[in-house]
């Protein structure tokens, strides 16, 4: 458990009397019933109120003064609530459940608090989303690829009721004039959303004249995305994106993977299985297929078939994998290069590899600390600043709260936005012990590391990735190691949506320090000690930034040793 704090389920609906004199909507109810004579006249002057009168339209008169008031919340319980729309005697709104960073995006489930009866109605659940008609009596859907229309009343509705058949539906664009469109959406978006009005001193309207001249030659989105692109990199800034729209999709040919490393023998022509990638095979996208359990595979084993069929140098490996990715292939394989003797073994092969290396080299370098500093030292690797990196920092940290140093590894870091959450954790600093009957001791503030720490980075760091070791050197929390990073760190809150679901991006967030200038932007954050990857050593499977700052962590661990100190006696009573 870390002991921490979040809020969450946190809206709530509210309505509001716009004149003091309104009574609430929420008011008590009397139980008594009054009993009219004439009930015929009075059912019929109902029926002509219902049928033949009309409101008259009238100005609205506002009550500012105490309006606060007279905000009454609806009896629904706090959640997490949006696209809250009125309509007469009812209000609707959607719900859905916690959003996590790591998790998919949840389905919704429609509301409808009837402002008469005084109760809410579920209305349709798994929902992406919802309109209201106007006059309030018609709700259109949408879940996933299906649309929908739906009374506003509460009943057992269910996905697929009213539904709209639009698979013959069809439109005539005018690409010419959708593009010209989109080249000036574009360029306002730049005009009223980046973060310098000035526009880093360049001539905006002399951009939308200059690249405006090619829109017309423009022959394909590839090509548009290209003008657009250069138009936008005239403004030399980060994350000034443009990409997507409606453009023909590319049919590939997946292949499988199984996630090793292959080696010749050439006397045989056979493939040796060199290394078989350890994963975690409980998670999808960690799966290695020779570690699954009745797979029994080991390294230094030889491939000699792939469902039937020989595979031997020149052919390559991946040839037979072909449109195999999540199917069962069965292979034959054997201690020895040779056919007789072979053993089948079935297995599912995956799309990619690249999660699988990434966690093995996090492996390979922590336990690569773990044997240089004779366990004293831990190791992090954070990929990114988003949610991927937010679940490495706490499955890494808190094993290793109790190492004496910490190299936390930020190169490749494809950035993000939860480095403040990450610093402000390694920024918590011991004052004080405790400990009970058994070994353990605790410290206080609970799960705080107490050694010293080291940043990794190199030109890959990007972004948050940038962040990051400019304010680890800011707070003081130890030296910076490798090569200067990416140096992109104006950010955007917003993704400008195009007419054929293309997007655009300004950069709209520029930090400056306290000395009133600009930071990192273009440039990057600089290491205290400088220090290359050369390919060549790389590719001997060294890594002298790594190495450098194992020597630096421990001379720092022996020049100025931070422990913890031991439990003292226990007390006896006088």
């Amino acid at each position: 458990m870390d002991f921490n704090f979040t809020y969450d389920e946190m809206t709530r609906i509210y309505v509001v009397t716009l004149q003091a004199e309104t009574p609430s909507p929420l008011a008590p109810e009397s139980d008594e019933v009054e009993i009219k004579e004439g009930g015929e006249e009075n059912r019929e002057e109902k029926k002509e109120d219902k049928e033949g009168k009309k409101e008259k339209v009238q100005d609205i008169k506002i009550d500012i003064q105490g309006i606060g008031d007279r905000v009454v919340a609806l009896p629904t319980d706090p959640g997490n609530y949006e696209k809250l729309k009125a309509a007469k005697g009812k209000i609707l709104y959607l719900s859905q459940p916690t959003r996590t960073l790591t998790g998919e995006r949840p389905k919704k489930t429609l509301h409808m608090y009837d402002m008469e009866k005084r109760k809410d109605h579920q209305l349709l659940s798994e929902l992406d989303g919802y309109d209201l008609s106007a006059d309030g009596k018609k709700i259109m859907y949408r879940s996933g690829k299906k649309f929908g229309i739906i009374d506003a009343e509460p009943g057992t509705h269910k996905i697929g009721d009213g539904e709209l058949k639009l698979s013959q539906m069809e439109m005539k664009v005018d690409r010419k004039q959708e593009w010209k469109q989109i080249f000036n959406e574009v360029w306002r978006w730049e005009r009223d959303f980046f973060y310098d009005p000035d526009m880093h001193g360049v001539d905006w309207e002399l951009m939308r004249e200059r690249y405006g001249e090619l829109v017309p030659y423009v022959a394909h989105r590839y090509d548009l995305t290209y003008v657009l692109g250069e138009m936008i990199g005239e403004l030399c800034c980060s994350h000034a994106y443009v990409g997507g729209g409606d453009k023909p999709e590319v049919n590939l040919v997946s292949t499988g993977l199984l996630g090793v490393d292959w080696e010749v023998d050439t006397p045989s022509g056979f493939y040796k299985i060199k290394r078989i990638l350890q994963g975690e095979n409980w998670k999808e996208n960690l799966r290695s297929p020779l570690t699954e359990p009745g797979v029994q595979v080991e390294e230094g084993e030889y491939l000699i078939a792939v469902n039937g069929q020989l595979i031997q140098y020149p052919q390559n490996p991946y040839a037979p994998f072909e449109n195999s990715v999540g199917k069962t292939v069965t292979l034959k394989v054997n201690s020895k290069p040779a056919l007789n003797g072979a053993r089948e073994v079935e297995v599912k092969p995956i799309k990619s590899e690249y999660n699988l290396r990434e966690l093995n080299w996090v492996r390979d370098n922590r336990e690569k600390v773990a044997k240089a500093t004779n366990g004293k030292v831990g190791y992090i690797f954070l990929p990114d600043m988003g949610g991927g990196g937010l679940n490495e920092f706490a499955k890494a940290f808190f094993a290793q709260v109790d190492k004496e140093g910490l190299i936390i590894d930020v190169r490749y870091n494809g950035g993000g936005f939860v480095s403040q959450m990450i610093l402000e954790r390694l920024r918590r600093v011991v004052k004080g012990l405790a400990a009970s009957r058994g070994p353990l001791n605790w410290t206080y503030p609970d799960r705080v590391f107490h050694g010293h720490m080291l940043c990794l980075t190199n030109c890959y760091s990007a972004s948050d990735g940038d962040y990051f070791p400019h304010f680890f050197r800011e707070y003081g929390l130890g030296p910076i190691v490798g090569r200067r990073t990416w140096g992109g760190v104006v950010g955007f809150d917003d993704v400008g949506r195009l007419i054929d679901k293309g997007y655009v991006i300004a950069p709209q967030t520029a930090p400056y320090g306290f000395e009133g200038e600009w930071i990192m932007e273009n440039y990057g954050v600089d290491p205290d000690i400088e220090v290359d990857n050369r390919p060549d050593l790389v590719a001997q499977g060294k890594d002298p930034q790594l190495e450098k700052a194992i020597e630096i962590i421990m001379k720092k661990m022996e020049e100025e040793p931070k422990k913890l100190p031991e439990r003292p006696t226990y007390p006896i009573k006088k």
